[in-house]
């Protein structure tokens, strides 16, 4: 009887439901430990990853926090986009090798332009390129970066110790960031205070050309 209520009213409401809030233990590994001077996310960017579209200052924010604050990470604006935004790349790995990020980089690119090599590759780091939303109404990747670099420079124990030991990860957080502020910019402006699966909702139904192109629609 209880159940059949509750339908009739969600009948007479429209079927909407309140926003499930989830906070940031929802999307960790489980039984690892956070270094608490490394800030959340939400401490930066102003809300939990997931209750809003992560827009590109604000993504560019907090990786500049994390570059300040940890010893695992350096950050380098490789150029800017046809709006003036940054284009980063976050280097993450152990100490030791930031020590040695030149060596790592001409050793392994010798290597790769030598017909002839026959050395033992795993005498150095394995060098990881990962690159988030490259359509910038594909936002989940994005999204993503923000648990994904908070989780690398805060983790604490020795797998994360052994992975930034064995490796360098190169991380890109927007491979296009004119379309992920142009994406996040209409949705957050039309998002619902209760979530609205109907994808004729204006909160899905971006103008045209929408945030999957770069500024002049290059996919």
């Amino acid at each position: 009887m209880i159940k059949k209520f509750l339908l009739i009213l969600l009948a007479f409401t429209g079927g909407a439901l309140p926003a499930q809030q989830i906070d940031l233990s929802y999307y960790l590994p489980q039984n690892v430990s956070y270094n608490k001077d490394i800030p959340t996310p939400a401490e930066v960017i102003g809300h939990e990853v997931g209750a809003w579209h992560i827009t590109h200052d604000r993504l560019s924010w907090y990786m500049q926090t994390l570059a300040k604050i940890s010893p695992r990470m350096t950050l380098v604006n490789r150029g800017k986009t046809y709006e003036d935004r940054p284009l980063w790349l976050l280097t993450v790995t152990s100490e030791d090798n930031h020590k040695v990020l030149d060596q790592i980089r001409t050793t392994h690119q010798s290597w790769s332009e030598d017909e002839n090599f026959n050395g033992k590759v795993q005498d150095l780091p394995l060098v990881l390129y990962q690159g988030f939303s490259i359509h910038g109404n594909e936002p989940s990747g994005s999204n993503a970066a923000l648990l994904y670099a908070y989780y690398l420079a805060a983790a604490e124990g020795p797998e994360i110790e052994k992975a930034l030991s064995e490796g360098v990860i190169l991380l890109d957080p927007s491979f296009n960031p004119d379309g992920l502020q142009r994406f996040s910019t209409w949705a957050n402006s039309h998002k619902s205070q209760n979530i609205n699966p109907d994808p004729n909702d204006r909160e899905y139904r971006e103008v045209w050309p929408g945030g999957r192109t770069k500024h002049y629609w290059f996919d």
